[in-house]
């Protein structure tokens, strides 16, 4: 399946307008290769923006060292917009021209442009060369996420207070089976015995035996033995 048909018209339209932002940039606001102004095509692979004539020559050195693109025409898949955002002319002429003498002539320019890029006669001989896998590699190990488009998902801070697992509550809920001590151990009650045999624990039994009530009552009563001789003649 060709990959630019999975990019939609609304993708598209969003790579016109970044595309738009990156030509309007000072470092590329002149062709990479001629300085001529108002670039409008591009060489996805080296990273640089190039005016028409210069395009047609990059057409003829093969895509294996430049694939040519139009800003404006062709469909840009992500990872060619991204890429065209971490190069950029300036970035890549630090490398393609970093042993360029100043008085080196321009007016042959197909000279020019296989000079530069098929024989890499004034190739940074420390540096190494902007590539989409270079490129990403060093921004991975930077840490730039703004210009290398990550797939993995970002969640937002409401999605992660959603997706936060609330802390487990034992449940309380008496089950079918259990028993009284058990539900004793749930609610972190004391057991029966202790409340029994703790001494601090204040018996509030104020009650009295009856019998005891009974023979204290009886032992107030006055006893005084009659004498016989008393009740026992009708005097």
């Amino acid at each position: 399946m060709n990959d630019k048909a999975s990019v939609s018209k609304e993708l598209n339209a969003k790579h016109a307008k970044i595309l738009e932002g990156l030509l309007k940039l000072p470092e590329n606001r002149e062709c990479a290769d001629c300085r001529g102004r108002a670039p409008r095509w591009a060489s996805i692979n080296l990273g640089i923006f190039i005016c028409l004539q210069c395009s047609g020559i990059h057409r003829s050195l093969g895509v294996h060292i430049s694939k040519v693109r139009s800003t404006t025409l062709d469909t840009w898949l992500p990872e060619q917009v991204a890429f065209m955002q971490c190069v950029g002319n300036e970035k890549s002429n630090n490398y393609w021209e970093a042993d360029l003498p100043a008085s080196t002539d321009r007016s042959n320019i197909a000279k020019f442009i296989r000079t530069k890029y098929q024989e890499k006669k004034w190739a940074s001989r420390y540096a190494s060369q902007p590539a989409p896998s270079n490129m990403v590699a060093e921004t991975s190990e930077v840490g730039a996420t703004a210009d290398i488009p990550r797939k993995a998902r970002k969640y937002s801070l409401e999605e992660e207070v959603f997706n936060e697992q609330p802390p487990q509550v034992p449940s309380t809920t008496r089950s079918r089976g259990v028993s009284l001590d058990t539900m004793d151990e749930i609610l972190n009650l004391p057991p029966k015995n202790s409340l029994i045999s703790n001494p601090s624990v204040k018996k509030k039994d104020d009650t009295k035996d009856l019998f005891t009530l009974l023979y204290a009552s009886e032992a107030k009563q006055d006893r005084t033995i009659v004498p016989p001789s008393r009740w026992a003649t009708f005097e």
